[in-house]
């Protein structure tokens, strides 16, 4: 196709989704997001940019329509959206798709749950919304690959508006037409810049996704105007966002019938670009009992576009160190434990041990690998070498194997903050999901 009426095409799916049409897998994994997503928002409501965005969003006001989770605040619809994103990103532990590339769940989850919290809608209705969103979302990043991520843009902030503008819209129960006015109004404020790595900015473009893409929705309900086709048109978003743009790749079904189905889930509270570099140093000193003494060279292979997404050489603190390559690999090598939130500390950037470690890692770009495929090379004191080799872009295929994974990931970080009786109330009340008549429910539980 030209494209010439892409953006209409995606509102005609995103508005005629419905819950009946999503086989039972689908359901569940939406299910499994919509976990995943409490559990690290819960966790991150307690991270300083958190407080800052919500004592400068208290301070203003307005008419308490929606909860903030972790805190007793409760805030206007608008303002809960983007600081509930900025708390779901906050620790970088939120789930990812390749397609878009970035952060879908956080980007549609915090607008259309705010949404559905003043309108009162049900668990089936949020499920539709949400995967109608999640693929509206991947299919526009689909579009733009590679070009919009590599020139710099942070699909989460830009794709992602457009997935929290579809959802919303179809939670609001809006026509083809008004959908398409809600993507033009989500694309021309979408934003999100990959130099904000490693800066609190970066889960600001989480919330500002949410925000945007709730207020274009809301807009388009009451007859706010906008170009019909944003994506496609002249000095629109294609044009304007990146050198590349396919329509074809936009309408392809994917492998799976849904971009659902290839949703990665974080057990490392990292960017999801290092995930392979820790399974791979993972592997190998569990299998050869390696110490940090006995390691004298590291060579780590991946993607030269993960040079400018995760490359931050000398880390200062725990943020910095979630985006720092050789950081991480030395964590993975000397057993600390990737997957725990306090392993990303100012402390541990600065570890003699650890900076020695990093220091004797040398990166080889690659061109033209996949961004989640990583080899590890390992050259010992002895002048031993070990190899391991790991693609992180491969979704789990027992999906009550994950659910259970994700359900033990819930509980270690809610459980802290709400404790165990209320995690685990919160945890089933999300695996009833398709039978809550009412999602404030969820709310509540969530709420400090």
């Amino acid at each position: 196709m030209d494209g010439k009426n892409l953006t209409q095409v995606l509102a005609r799916k995103s508005a005629s989704l419905e819950y009946d049409d999503l086989p039972q897998d689908a359901h569940e994994l939406a299910r499994q997001c919509i976990l995943d997503y409490f559990g690290v928002a819960v966790a991150g409501a307690g991270d300083g940019l958190v407080r800052l965005m919500l004592d400068e969003l208290t301070e203003a006001g307005g008419t308490p329509q929606a909860s903030v989770i972790g805190h007793q605040t409760r805030l206007p619809a608008l303002s809960a959206a983007l600081v509930n994103g900025a708390a779901g990103h906050a620790l970088d532990y939120d789930d990812v798709n390749m397609a878009m590339p970035g952060h879908p769940s956080v980007a549609v989850l915090p607008g259309l749950l705010a949404l559905a919290e003043l309108r009162r809608s049900s668990g089936r209705e949020v499920i539709t919304a949400f995967v109608s969103g999640y693929e509206t979302a991947c299919r526009i990043g689909a579009a733009l690959q590679p070009g919009h991520y590599n020139l710099g843009f942070h699909s989460t902030g830009t794709v992602g508006a457009f997935g929290a503008a579809a959802a919303c819209a179809r939670l609001l129960g809006l026509d083809a037409e008004a959908t398409a006015m809600a993507l033009g109004i989500a694309g021309t404020q979408a934003a999100g810049l990959k130099s904000q790595f490693g800066t609190m900015c970066k889960p600001f473009h989480a919330g500002k996704a949410a925000q945007n893409g709730l207020l274009a929705a809301r807009l388009a309900a009451r007859g706010f105007s906008s170009r019909a086709d944003i994506v496609e048109c002249v000095q629109g978003f294609a044009s304007t966002h990146g050198p590349d743009f396919s329509p074809e790749a936009a309408l392809a079904t994917p492998e799976a019938g849904l971009h659902l189905f290839a949703n990665l889930f974080k057990y490392h509270a990292a960017c999801y670009l290092t995930h392979a570099p820790i399974e791979c140093a993972r592997q190998l000193r569990e299998q050869h009992r390696l110490t940090p003494e006995a390691v004298a060279r590291i060579t780590l292979r991946l993607d030269a576009s993960c040079e400018r997404v995760c490359n931050i050489p000398a880390p200062v603190d725990g943020l910095q160190s979630k985006f720092s390559l050789r950081q991480t690999v030395a964590m993975a090598l000397a057993g600390v434990d990737t997957a725990s939130l306090g392993a990303y500390s100012a402390g541990n950037a600065r570890d003699p041990g650890l900076v020695r470690l990093r220091e004797r890692v040398e990166i080889e770009w690659q061109d033209s690998w996949p961004q989640t495929l990583s080899e590890l090379e390992i050259e010992l004191a002895d002048g031993k070498r070990l190899t391991a080799r790991h693609n992180a872009g491969i979704p789990a295929a027992d999906i009550a194997d994950q659910g259970r994974r994700l359900a033990a990931k819930f509980d270690a970080l809610v459980e802290p903050s709400l404790g165990a009786p209320r995690a685990r109330e919160l945890r089933e009340t999300i695996a009833g999901l398709d039978h809550l008549t009412n999602i404030a429910e969820l709310a509540r539980l969530a709420a400090g």
